[in-house]
């Protein structure tokens, strides 16, 4: 079979684009790579800035998206892209476990990643005291101290999330103001047993079996000095997945070219959601991409 358009990505992105694709009567295929629904947003405790849907949980958020394609009956497939290749007017992909699939137009709607700090100790002890989902490993730090690096909207909102938990939580951050919206920078300030330390990185995590402590250091004095943790939450940003052969050009960062209409530098393959170049990542901005990356899809088929 040859396809009119598969999506690659079963988060906000991917899957807005699988509704709109068989809304508009095109022959679909979406290929989940994650065997949960949701992409980023499925680590997230509460969403509070999707429109009608204040205080929703993001795994349940994620189910809503996925049942939504369900009910429309769309084609899905649970494998990983592996490859892109170009067999004349059409995309022949490659995945890991299933046979190579045919499409006329191709919307990648990957995401990305946690971002790791890169210092030592990190990756000996993930799993041990280093996390990067507060949600996931939240409810382990009951009655404990944690410590929250980064200074965006994540930052903060993990920082709240394991107040509720931790009887100490530290918001290292390395700038002297948040990033993040200004709700966020405002409970975060009010929580009792939330403390910021401005200015300063995290050199090192030490421990042997786990985290006990982290090294750091004042960017503005150079002072370093110890802090004694249970663990600690990287959240720090997000690198693109793009562990595929043959994927259409990339910016410095590795994200794909593409503005919001999603159209990449390779014709027939278009990039939406945290995958692509853009200003702001969220829930609802994926989601929009989804929408646009298939009114570029209909473009492109009805020109060909």
């Amino acid at each position: 079979m040859i396809y009119d358009t598969v999506i690659i990505g079963n988060g906000p992105a991917g899957l807005t684009a699988a509704i709109y694709a068989k809304r508009a009567g095109l022959v679909t295929l979406l290929v989940a790579e994650s065997p949960v629904d949701g992409g980023q947003i499925a680590t997230t405790y509460e969403v509070d800035n999707y429109p009608g849907m204040k205080g929703i949980g993001g795994m349940e958020l994620g189910m809503k998206f996925r049942d939504h394609v369900n009910q429309l009956e769309v084609e899905v497939l649970e494998d990983r892209l592996v490859a892109i290749e170009e067999e004349g007017d059409l995309k022949r992909l490659r995945l890991l476990h299933s046979d190579p699939v045919e499409t006329k137009t191709l919307v990648l709607a990957l995401g990305a990643n946690h971002r790791e700090l890169g210092v030592p100790g990190e990756k000996e002890l993930i799993g041990a005291g280093v996390s990067y989902c507060a949600t996931c490993d939240g409810a382990f730090y009951r009655n404990k101290v944690a410590a929250v690096v980064g200074g965006g909207d994540v930052a903060l909102e993990d920082a709240l999330f394991l107040s509720r938990f931790a009887t100490k939580v530290y918001l290292i951050h390395r700038r002297d103001a948040f990033r993040g919206a200004k709700v966020l920078v405002d409970q975060v300030l009010a929580t009792e047993n939330i403390e910021v330390i401005y200015d300063t990185v995290v050199t090192k995590v030490n421990g042997n079996i786990k985290v006990e402590s982290l090294e750091l250091r004042n960017k503005v004095t150079e002072e370093t000095s110890t802090l004694v943790v249970n663990g600690v939450f990287m959240a720090v940003g997000t690198v693109p997945n793009t562990d595929v052969e043959g994927l259409p050009q990339q910016d410095e960062k590795g994200y794909i070219l593409a503005g919001e209409d999603c159209v990449t530098k390779t014709p027939g393959i278009f990039a939406a959601g945290d995958l692509r170049t853009k200003q702001l990542r969220q829930v609802i901005t994926a989601a929009a991409d989804g929408a646009n990356a298939i009114t570029s899809v209909q473009r492109f088929l009805t020109n060909q």
